[in-house]
């Protein structure tokens, strides 16, 4: 297993260390020049956000229903990468906003909802540390609810008036310009294979603080 997950972080380095190379070959977006190219890791950040939001959610319901140890690690681990993540769709979101938009930050439907998908996790992660006795439970519920938002976040575009572009801006975006489509599958396929080597590390991380926990007891038995 160990060798599998060198193999699959080298090849994770070797892709993000290609894909500005293909970034910089894309070509230029009509209206935003430049800034647009912020978009190849911005939109790909998001994904892994939404996927390791719902990892947590699943993670947290069957370890509401089942307790299982096993399940609460996964809910933990993808809690953590979802604040990890979305902070890199904060963080690259203003840059490129800025440029494109004038603003750093605009209170619209769709920022404030991602804004506030981030706050859950973070508020996930602070009860799950500080909330004593039953906030595996209670962290459990949080992770439920915060993967019951993510869908709202990617269609909120589409319902209300925002400043992002709807959905089918996707659509535009593979028929028109092919080459640009082929450098947000590679990086959005970059993105999801390092969040799959976190996810297990973070996984066999827990496991290894069980066990440490187990020996613990039995020493002080």
């Amino acid at each position: 297993m160990n060798r599998l997950y060198q193999l699959l972080l080298l090849l994770a380095v070797a892709m993000f260390a290609y894909a500005p190379f293909m970034i910089v070959q894309a070509p230029y977006e009509s209206t935003m020049g430049l800034v647009q190219k912020i978009f190849y890791f911005h939109f790909p950040s998001w994904i892994v956000m939404f996927t390791a939001a719902t990892v947590c959610g699943v993670g947290g319901a069957l370890y509401l229903f089942t307790s299982r140890p096993a399940a609460d690690r996964v809910t933990v681990a993808g809690a953590e990468l979802a604040v990890v993540f979305g902070l890199i769709g904060l963080i690259t979101g203003p840059l490129w906003g800025r440029k494109a938009w004038g603003v750093w930050w605009q209170w619209d439907a769709k920022l404030t909802m991602a804004f506030m998908l981030e706050m859950i996790f973070l508020g996930y992660l602070i009860v799950r540390k500080y909330g004593g006795p039953g906030s595996e439970k209670l962290s459990a519920a949080m992770g439920i609810f915060g993967a019951a938002t993510a869908p709202f976040i990617y269609k909120s575009a589409d319902w209300w008036r925002t400043i992002h572009p709807q959905t089918s801006v996707m659509k535009t975006l593979g028929k028109n310009a092919p080459p640009m489509w082929n450098v947000v599958w590679f990086c959005g396929a970059a993105f999801v294979l390092l969040f799959l080597i976190l996810l297990a590390l973070r996984v066999g991380l827990e496991e290894r603080r069980a066990e440490l926990d187990r020996l613990y007891l039995e020493a002080e038995a």
